[in-house]
């Protein structure tokens, strides 16, 4: 059984131990002062003056430092068939997730990522990065205030079938998968966007598109 390490009504700020750019960073902040360190997110924390509500994972990668700086709220998980990403997504309980310091590095991370967002359905979670903002598309209906012109990929992580209004190249209720169809290079046509999703598909974005993002993922 999984315990709930972090309850709170609040957004929360997560961090991942890759390379982690202080603007990804400070996006997140400002959405969610909150922090939580998934286990060497805990030296970008020190190194920022944070202080986390807790630090999760199996601590293979956080500095000697660090876990002595934060020694009161360590939370080890000794497990090694998950990732400290994973670890953290199923014991913090919050509306809103801000991730930073997880895409961008080692592309076996990314991946892995990738294919928890997918596995746990987890569309409360919003990934930041250098040049994107990642979202995972809730099932059903969901619209999109976006800026035309911008680029807008759908990538799906899963079978998944997907109806859009609003972009370059629309899709009729198109049957997608990693091995199949994606939709990587499209972009938005009009102000409005209209997805209609079934099966885990993320919708990325320019990191500029981050408030539009959040105020979507807060809306539902």
């Amino acid at each position: 059984m999984i315990t709930t390490i972090v309850h709170v009504a609040s957004p929360v700020t997560l961090i991942g131990g890759a390379d982690l750019d202080d603007s990804d960073l400070n996006i997140c902040l400002k959405v969610a002062p909150s922090v939580v360190a998934a286990d060497g997110g805990a030296d970008h924390a020190l190194r920022k003056g944070l202080q986390p509500l807790a630090v999760i994972g199996d601590m293979d990668s956080a500095s000697p430092a660090a876990r002595q700086a934060f020694a009161d709220v360590l939370h080890p998980i000794d497990e090694q068939d998950t990732t400290d990403f994973e670890k953290c997504l199923t014991r913090i309980q919050a509306s809103l997730i801000m991730a930073a310091g997880f895409l961008g590095g080692r592309l076996d991370h990314t991946l892995s990522v990738l294919g928890v967002l997918a596995r746990l359905r987890a569309c409360h979670v919003v990934l930041i990065v250098r040049d994107d903002v990642c979202v995972l598309l809730p099932e059903g209906n969901s619209v999109w205030h976006l800026r035309p012109g911008d680029r807008a990929a759908l990538l799906p992580l899963g079978p998944a079938r997907v109806t859009s209004d609003g972009l370059r190249w629309d899709l009729a209720a198109r049957r997608m998968a990693p091995d199949g169809v994606v939709s990587s290079s499209n972009a938005v046509a009009r102000p409005v966007v209209r997805l209609d999703v079934t099966g885990p598909v993320l919708l990325t974005l320019p990191r500029a598109a981050w408030a539009v993002v959040t105020d979507a993922v807060r809306a539902r």
